[in-house]
Order: structure tokens, then C-alpha cells, then sequence
């Protein structure tokens, strides 16, 4: 059998975390606000966007676009004068779902656009069949042929896209397209997440015309151009969530910086429930106090302003941490995302998955070695290794990679015992210096 090296988290657990950490901006908010750039001729600069490997990809796939792209230290700047070509390749899109909301973008500026079936996690099927009804109730032609997707107007757009259910990539493919041209477009059921309200924010200080920020009906009336700006986006609320259960998992008591508080309501008032003591110490920190008494809770994962379905997977591993019985149910993608329950059970969680229900009878987690099969899994497993007795050893870091920015130096920020090597597996299934 031949040797393979790969590299691991190798996390001894037990350690309360405990210290200060600055929470990144959202990447799930960064990647469409880069693929608004497009909309103009005048250079974007988007401040302080994490490194991840989600954001250098998205950054490729500008620069296929015929974008000029440059970072200076964590500021991107992006200057799209010419577009090129509006097919992105599938080379780039398979490797990420969010890449399909670069036909909004390009529909909107080249009036055509062509884009393959998007890749990403692979936690089950994600449809866009939303998205192309969406283009089609505003005008678009829509050509389908073995997976690909070519969009193309004739004339302008019009009228009302209605969603059956809220999607947010669906949501931000309409409302990139249609922000640019004499028309008036509306969208019905519209998704209401924080990075929904980021985009229409940088939108409308491009010189777009938006009515109903913040609701679940945007009125759209078009513009012949928008000029470019420089931006912040909003903090990630995965990430700051994350970074709560992780505090919460280990029983710590940690200071997060750079958080949008009301954001995060959903996560801090089940926690709260749990018996984790939360403090705002000023408008973006708030201390999380797990060293007290903590009890099981149940809850289920809806659109925001509910428990988001990213951080399901790490609100399993805390629950697996404390003594007695709960439920979750992922009520976003339902029959989806538990890769992770398989990785646990290997710790001696014992979660049982019934359809779309975990039942878990929480208890103490023992050190293992598992694997990260997407972005959100990789942060629960890494959570479950720092709550556990014994060495944790958790692969599959290019996922973690896509979502979380250098977690294992910021986890050693606050006190944890992790560190990234490369390990020899199928041989010994050891690790090595």
C-alpha cells in the first residue's frame, strides 16, 4: 500500500478556552459582494476579506471574467472595465456553489451569461432550479443543455420573481441582474439573511435603486450605471457562532470582537437556555461565560432570523458534550448535512439520525480520528476535539480551509492545544512530526 501524507488538526483536548478573538467578515457575504464589483467599470474595494480558499477562488473566477483583481494585505481591490467573457469555466464553478450567482451579475452588465451545475460542499443535492425560474419570470431566456446553463435577454427585464421558498443565493442572482437597465423589477418572498441586507446595502451606495431592505418583497428600479466604492462587510455570523460553541463546548469564557450582537439572537437565546451567561461588553463584543452549570436543549434550524442550518453541525457537537437528552432538527435541508454524525459516533457520541431528527444523549467525548466531509462538519469536529478527553486527530482541512481563516492559530489565541502537520495515512494511520 503506498504512503500518502495529508495534512490534520491535531487537537488535545480538554482545555477551556479562554482569552479574546476578532471575529473575520462574513464569507458568505464577501464572495456575492465580489461578484458585484462587476456591475460597474470603477474600482471596488472591499475591506478586510478573510484569505480563504472559498474568496481566492471567486477571485480566479473574476479575473476569468477579464477583472482586474489585486490584494493589498487583507483589502481587495477589484476594477472589472472590460468583461471578456460571461461564461464562467467549469474548471472554477464546480468547486463552489456560489459561483452560479455570477449569472446574475453578468445577465445584468453583457445581457448574457453562461455558467456550468455549481460545485461546492457535498452535503446533498442543491437545486437551482429557483433560481432559474426566478430569471425567468423577469424576461430571461434560458437554455439548458447537459448541466449547463445559457441565459440571454431580449429586451429588457420586467415583472415579479416569486420564490416558493426563500433562497438566498436565489435572491442575490435577481437582485444582481436586475439593478442595471430601464426596468422595474420586483422580488416576492425574497430571503431576509444579514447578507441579503449587506448586498442591497452596497448596492444602494453603488447608486442602485432598492425599496424593502430588510422585508421579504424588494422593488428593484434600474439604473444606467453604478460607480464603485469602498466597503466593509458585515461580521460572520457563522464564524462568530462557531467560535461561541466552541467556548460553550469546553465550558470556557471567551471575548468576541467585531460581532454583529443581533445577528447572532437565534444562537444566543437557545445558548442562554443551555445556561451559557452572555454580556455585552460594547456594540460589537460580547462575552460568552460557559463555566457555570449547562444543561441539554432542543432546537431546529430555520431561515433568519432562526438557528442557522451552518451551524447545526457545530451546535451537535456541543449538545454531545452535555448530559441528558435533545433533539435537532434541520428543517433547512431536510435529510441533509450530517456527514458529521458518522465522525462523532467515533468519538462515542451517541446520536441517532431519524430522518431529518439527531436524538442525542450527550455524555463525554473521547479523542478519535475524523474527517471533515464540508466546511461546517469541519468546524464541529474541531469543537468536539477541543471538548474531548485525549488527542483528536481531524483531516479533511482543505474544507476548513474554505471557511474558516487560520483557525488553528486562533484557537491557540485562546488557549487551545492544536497544531497543523502533516500525517502518514493508509499505512499506519499514525501522525508524524
Amino acid at each position: 500500500m503506498t504512503k500518502k501524507l495529508n495534512e490534520a488538526y491535531i487537537i488535545h483536548g480538554g482545555v477551556p478556552l479562554h482569552g479574546e478573538i476578532k471575529v473575520n467578515t462574513a464569507k458568505n457575504s464577501a464572495l456575492v459582494l465580489i461578484l458585484a464589483a462587476l456591475l460597474t467599470e470603477e474600482k471596488v474595494v472591499l475591506k478586510d476579506i478573510p484569505k480563504l480558499s472559498d474568496i481566492l477562488i471567486m477571485c480566479e473566477l473574476l479575473e476569468h471574467f477579464g477583472a482586474e483583481v489585486h490584494w493589498y494585505g487583507h483589502d481587495l481591490h477589484i476594477e472589472a472595465k472590460d468583461i471578456h467573457t460571461c461564461t464562467g469555466p467549469y474548471h472554477l464553478v464546480s468547486k463552489m456553489r456560489a459561483s452560479f450567482v455570477a449569472l446574475g451579475p453578468l445577465l445584468g452588465r453583457c445581457k448574457e451569461a453562461g455558467m456550468a451545475m455549481p460545485g461546492g460542499c457535498a452535503f446533498g443535492p442543491r437545486p437551482v432550479d429557483r433560481h432559474i425560474k426566478a430569471f425567468k419570470d423577469i424576461g430571461a431566456i434560458i437554455e439548458e443543455s447537459d448541466g449547463d446553463f445559457r441565459l440571454k435577454l431580449n429586451g429588457s427585464l420586467k415583472g415579479t420573481a416569486r420564490f416558493v421558498a426563500p433562497t438566498v443565493g436565489g435572491t442575490q442572482n435577481i437582485l444582481l441582474a436586475s439593478v442595471l437597465g430601464e426596468h422595474d423589477v420586483t422580488i416576492e418572498n425574497a430571503a431576509k439573511e444579514p447578507e441579503i441586507t449587506d448586498l442591497v446595502q452596497m448596492l444602494k451606495a453603488m447608486g442602485a435603486q432598492i425599496e424593502g431592505e430588510g422585508t421579504d418583497t424588494l422593488k428593484i428600479t434600474g439604473v444606467s450605471r453604478l460607480r464603485g466604492l469602498t466597503y466593509r462587510p458585515i461580521p460572520d455570523r457563522i464564524e462568530a457562532g462557531t467560535f461561541i460553541l466552541a467556548a460553550a463546548a469546553t465550558r470556557g469564557k471567551v471575548s468576541l470582537h467585531q460581532v454583529e450582537i443581533s445577528h447572532l439572537s437565534s444562537v444566543i437565546a437557545k445558548l442562554s437556555e443551555a445556561g451559557v451567561k452572555f454580556s455585552k461588553l460594547g456594540p460589537a463584543s460580547l462575552l460568552v461565560d460557559a463555566t457555570g452549570d449547562l444543561q441539554n436543549v432542543s432546537l431546529y434550524t430555520s431561515e433568519y432570523p432562526g438557528i442557522p442550518t451552518d451551524v447545526q453541525a457545530p451546535f451537535t457537537a456541543f449538545l454531545a458534550t452535555l448530559e441528558g437528552d435533545c433533539t435537532i432538527e434541520e428543517r433547512v435541508y431536510p435529510g441533509h448535512r450530517f456527514t458529521h454524525v458518522a465522525e462523532l459516533h467515533k468519538m462515542q457520541a451517541d446520536i441517532e439520525l431519524e430522518e431529518s431528527t439527531l436524538s442525542i444523549r450527550g455524555g463525554t467525548l473521547q479523542g478519535a480520528k475524523v474527517h471533515s466531509a464540508d466546511i461546517r462538519a469541519g468546524g464541529a469536529m474541531v469543537i468536539a476535539g477541543l471538548a474531548a478527553q485525549g488527542t483528536t486527530v481531524v483531516t479533511g482541512l482543505e474544507f476548513i480551509d474554505r471557511g474558516y481563516e487560520v483557525l488553528d492559530e486562533r484557537l491557540r489565541g485562546l488557549g487551545a492545544d492544536i497544531h497543523r502537520q502533516e500525517i502518514i495515512e493508509a499505512l499506519t494511520g499514525t501522525y508524524g512530526d
